[in-house]
């Protein structure tokens, strides 16, 4: 399932060069802002399997983990971790998670980066601490990305107030994600829906960036049906406000798309009428 509003705009958790992951702080930040959206799973190959395929893969990918793959001794290479990795992104498999785990603490930031990801793909209990650990803590952006992603198949666990955290304070790359992800954490009622929607208002509103605006946006609509009327109402109007005002056009599209999907009839009647008066197309 994907999270992101952003179909157009493909991202992966294997784009990224080793170089690129050991740049200046400010310059990783910068190019961190500017990536593109698209779920980090979507690279994968979609084709439908069948099950004994899966199954052979995942069969494979354990042995890429263990370094059991092509006869090789003394541990598992980097490239076999890489390719075991890549495995369980795109699968689930609960034997992977003993391998996984470890791997969230190991030195590289790519493996680290792609461990994260399995484990969104193989969300477990155990790993919610050491995700959360490094969501607050770790000092490469690509990772804090992956695990403000990854945290989006946690909605069970304690991850609202830290996802909040990150919208709040992170860079742009980790805060588009945090949005995506509060949309998930905060859809189990009013008691979590209301405060990520008062963080994702406050976002629509301030943040600096259009892909965190639009992404606040579509989370937004996603947790419209948790929320007590009156802050219903006021979701409604900051869509309508960041459909009519803000200045980026992909804000605008996602802000009227959310309302749309409301199927709420006084709101679409109020879209008809701005379409009726000139005010949108």
């Amino acid at each position: 399932m994907s999270l992101s509003p952003q179909p157009d705009q493909p991202s992966g958790p294997y784009d990224e060069s080793p170089q690129e992951l050991y740049l200046d702080p400010e310059v990783l930040a910068q190019e961190l802002a500017e990536e593109l959206l698209g779920d980090p799973l979507d690279a994968f190959d979609t084709s439908d399997p069948t099950a004994s395929d899966v199954a052979a893969e995942c069969d494979l990918g354990l042995q890429f983990l263990r370094g059991q793959a092509g006869g090789e001794a003394g541990g598992s290479s980097h490239d076999q971790r890489m390719q075991g990795l890549r495995i369980f992104c795109e699968h689930r498999d609960p034997r992977a998670l003993p391998l996984l785990l470890p791997l969230l603490a190991v030195s590289c930031p790519i493996v680290r980066m792609s461990a994260v990801y399995a484990l969104g793909r193989n969300p477990s209990p155990l790993a919610v601490e050491p995700l959360l650990a490094l969501l607050a803590a770790d000092d490469n952006g690509y990772v804090r990305k992956a695990v403000a992603w990854s945290l989006g198949n946690y909605p069970d666990a304690p991850v609202l107030n830290p996802l909040i955290r990150s919208l709040q304070v992170d860079i742009a790359a980790v805060r588009l994600w945090a949005a995506s992800s509060l949309a998930e954490a905060g859809c189990s009622g009013p008691a979590k829906a209301d405060p990520a929607a008062a963080q994702l208002l406050l976002s629509l509103r301030i943040d600096s960036e259009a892909a965190v605006r639009s992404n606040s946006a579509w989370s937004l609509g996603r947790l419209y049906g948790d929320l007590v009327e009156p802050r219903q109402q006021v979701v409604v109007e900051s869509l309508l406000t960041a459909m009519l005002h803000d200045g980026e056009s992909g804000v605008r599209d996602e802000a009227r798309l959310a309302l749309e999907q409301l199927e709420q009839p006084e709101v679409l009647e109020r879209l008809q009428t701005l379409v009726d008066e000139g005010l949108l197309s």
